[in-house]
């Protein structure tokens, strides 16, 4: 039987494994709400593209992004997005899920499917210093 003591401590941390996550983390979790692996080839080319609009993600994170941006239409700095550049990228589930939601709005006028996600989170992690 379990303790109490112990029931605490598991469900302290799950609620601290669910608070901070990695970008892996991520990815599968897009992959399979997609029901595909990711692209990271797929990935790179949506990033870039503009996609009949005026911006692409590049337009903001450059074509390279892991150095810092530069949001395209306020000029406000935008730290580097790739995660081996930018620890803090892809860590927090509200914030992904947040810039996910405006960025994709901004690029496309809707959301980004799991695949979408998937595939340009693949190429990120693919960037390395």
């Amino acid at each position: 039987m379990k303790t109490p003591a112990l029931t605490v401590s598991v469900l302290l941390w799950l609620c601290v494994a669910a608070a901070v996550a990695a970008p892996a983390d991520f990815l599968a979790g897009y992959s399979a709400e997609a029901g595909r692996s990711a692209d990271a080839g797929r990935g790179q080319r949506f990033f870039t593209s503009q996609h009949g609009g005026e911006w692409s993600c590049a337009s903001c994170h450059q074509a390279l992004p892991t150095g810092a941006g530069r949001h395209a239409s306020t000029g406000k700095s935008i730290d580097a997005l790739a995660p081996a550049f930018n620890p803090k990228r892809f860590s927090d589930p509200a914030k992904v899920e947040k810039w996910f939601r405006r960025n994709c709005k901004d690029v496309l006028s809707r959301e980004c499917s799991a695949a979408e996600k998937a595939d340009v989170l693949a190429w990120l992690i693919t960037l390395k210093p």
